[in-house]
C-alpha cells in the first residue's frame, strides 16, 4: 500500500465496513464519482485492505446510544457552513463538489425556480435531547449502584453494646444522672 494513500484506505475500509456498498465507501474516502468503483474495488482486493478490514471487524461495535449521543453532538455543536455555500453559490457545484460537502445538517432540500430551500436540524431540540440523553445515563447509573448495593451480601455486622438491667440501649441515661452546666 503506498504511504499516500494510508488515509485513503483506511477512511474507505472504515465506510465499507459501517455500509458494505464499495462505491459509497470510495466516495466518502475521497476518490471522484468517476473512478469511485474502479477504486473501491481495487482496495477491497488489495492485502493491506482486507487486513486492515479483519481489524476494524474484530473489534466491538460502538454502543448505539454513543452513535446517537455523538451525532446530536454534533447537531447540535457542529457547522453547516457547507449548506450556505449550497445555498449562496453563483454557479452549480460539481458532482465531485457536491460529494465533498458536509450536509448531515441539511434535513431537506427544495428547489424552486431557480432558488434552494433548505431545511437544516433544529440546535436546540438536539441540546435538549443530548440533556435528555445525559440524565438518562446518569439515572441508570444511579440505578445500577443502587442495584449493585443492595445485591452485594452484607460483609459487616453490626454489634451492639449489652443492653442496661431493664432492656435499655442507654442505661447512663435511666441512672438520671446529673447534667453539667
Amino acid at each position: 500500500m503506498p504511504n499516500n494513500l494510508t488515509g485513503k484506505y483506511k477512511a474507505f475500509c472504515r465506510w465499507y465496513l459501517n455500509c458494505g456498498n464499495v462505491r459509497e465507501a470510495a466516495l466518502r474516502a475521497g476518490c471522484s464519482p468517476e473512478t469511485a468503483e474502479d477504486e473501491g474495488l481495487g482496495m477491497l482486493q488489495s492485502s493491506a485492505c482486507r487486513r486492515r478490514l479483519g481489524q476494524l471487524a474484530a473489534q466491538p461495535a460502538l454502543p448505539v446510544q454513543s452513535l446517537v449521543t455523538a451525532g446530536l453532538s454534533r447537531l447540535a455543536f457542529g457547522t453547516a457552513n457547507d449548506a450556505a455555500v449550497l445555498v449562496f453559490s453563483d454557479e452549480p457545484l460539481s458532482r465531485a463538489q457536491l460529494a465533498n460537502l458536509d450536509l448531515f445538517h441539511v434535513v431537506s432540500m427544495k428547489r424552486d425556480k431557480g432558488s434552494i430551500e433548505i431545511k437544516l436540524a433544529d440546535r436546540q431540540r438536539a441540546m435538549e435531547k443530548l440533556l435528555e440523553c445525559a440524565y438518562a445515563c446518569e439515572s441508570a447509573e444511579a440505578a445500577q449502584a443502587l442495584l449493585s448495593a443492595i445485591s452485594a451480601p452484607c460483609r459487616e455486622e453490626v454489634q451492639h453494646e449489652p443492653a442496661g438491667e431493664n432492656g435499655s440501649l442507654f442505661p447512663e441515661a435511666e441512672k438520671g444522672s446529673e447534667l453539667v452546666e
